[in-house]
This record gives C-alpha cells, sequence and structure tokens, in this order.
C-alpha cells in the first residue's frame, strides 16, 4: 500500500516483506549474473526484468510514480568486514546512459565501471523513485539506510547548505528483514554508517523514471 500523504511528507515508505516471494529466485539469479562486491553497476537488466519491472518492486514503482516506470539503473551493495564503507549525506544527482552525448541540461559527465554517467535536469531527478531491495536483514548493526525526512521537497541543496538541511529535517534510519522494500524519492538527502556487523548486508538499490531522455541521449537499459 502506497501512503500519499506520507510520501509528499517525508519523502520515503517502508514496504515490510514485499519481495519475500522472489527472494530465493533474485537472490539465485544474482548469484549467476553478477560479480557480488561492494558496489556491482549493472549494465545489463534484462537479467533481472522478471523482478524490477514484473514483480511487486515494479509495482511499487509504478505506484509511488503514479504511471508507467521502468528501472534505468541498479547498483548491488553487499558490506561486509573486509568491504566496508560510510556515505556522507548527499543527495542522487546522476544517472546512467548508454552513450555519452550533448543535451541541454546534462553536465559533469563521469564514468563509474565503463558506465557513462551525467547530471540531468533537477526535474528529471524530482520525478524519480529509488528502491532498496534488503537481501539481508539490516539493523542498527549494520548501516541502515539513514533520510533527512523532507528533503526530497527543497530542490538541489548545495554541499554548503546539506549540514543544515539535515538539522532542520532532522534523520530517520530505515532498517528492513530480507525481503522488504524501502521506497524514496530519488533526491532525498541520505547517509549510511559503515556496518559493525560480522555479517553481509546485501542491497540491490534501482532506480526508476517514467520519462524519456532527451535524443541522442538514452537510458543505459534502453
Amino acid at each position: 500500500m502506497h501512503d500519499t500523504q506520507s510520501w509528499h511528507a517525508i519523502g520515503a515508505q517502508h514496504h515490510p516483506g514485499a519481495i519475500v516471494a522472489e527472494l530465493a529466485s533474485l537472490l539465485e539469479t544474482l548469484r549467476t549474473t553478477c560479480d557480488v562486491r561492494a558496489g556491482y553497476r549493472f549494465s545489463d537488466l534484462a537479467p533481472l526484468t522478471p523482478f524490477l519491472v514484473h514483480g511487486a518492486a515494479g509495482s511499487i514503482a509504478r505506484t509511488a510514480l503514479g504511471m508507467p516506470a521502468r528501472p534505468v539503473r541498479a547498483v548491488l551493495f553487499d558490506k561486509t568486514p573486509s568491504a566496508n564503507w560510510s556515505l556522507a549525506w548527499h543527495q542522487d544527482r546522476t544517472v546512467a546512459v548508454r552513450h555519452r552525448a550533448d543535451a541541454e541540461g546534462f553536465r559533469h559527465w563521469t564514468v563509474k565501471q565503463g558506465i557513462p554517467h551525467v547530471e540531468p535536469p533537477f526535474v528529471l531527478l524530482s520525478r524519480m523513485v529509488t528502491l532498496r531491495l534488503h537481501l539481508d536483514d539490516v539493523d542498527e548493526t549494520n548501516a541502515p539506510l539513514l533520510i533527512a525526512p523532507g528533503s526530497h521537497r527543497l530542490g538541489l541543496i548545495p554541499e554548503s547548505r546539506i549540514t543544515d538541511v539535515v538539522a532542520k529535517c532532522g534523520s530517520a534510519a530505515c532498517p528492513a528483514e530480507a525481503g522488504d522494500v524501502w521506497s524514496y524519492a530519488t533526491p532525498i538527502l541520505h547517509a549510511s554508517a559503515a556496518s559493525r556487523s560480522t555479517g553481509h548486508r546485501r542491497v540491490l538499490q534501482v532506480d526508476y523514471s517514467a520519462d524519456d531522455l532527451p535524443a541522442p541521449l538514452r537510458w543505459l537499459p534502453a
């Protein structure tokens, strides 16, 4: 169920057990299609289509956006004692595309694991939703996502203002059990600490958009 009022105010929602029925199949697909490491960026989302488009995740994204939506980027994170990190407060500001090309308002090109990334006009980011599909339990010991509730409504936040915005909005943790999904407005300020657990903390993070990119740009999975 999608709580529109809470979504507008907070910018995030918990979906307990949303992918429990699909979890075993998803884990097997990930095991056979990717190299699980600290951060694996998918250049091909086709193997994940049954889960990200036709499964519960796709339904959550379409409901959140109120229109047809497609997955446009997926990253598998796995925090372990040997691959651990913390993440400072920030907004996600880039999207993955198939090829680099000039387009008005698209700037700050980078390449991450061989995939071109670019910062689009903020209006495109504001119309996106990000899902975190939890493959392991996440509690206070293994770095739950932290969000600044309501920060998604403040537009593009300069780095010099992030600390003040977090102080004003406050911070909320997003714990989860394996099979849960958290959805959040892509521009929301978020962070995470280093894990204090001895096990895995695997999360499949997926961005969804209902928009087309201006030609000649194309979404990575297109």
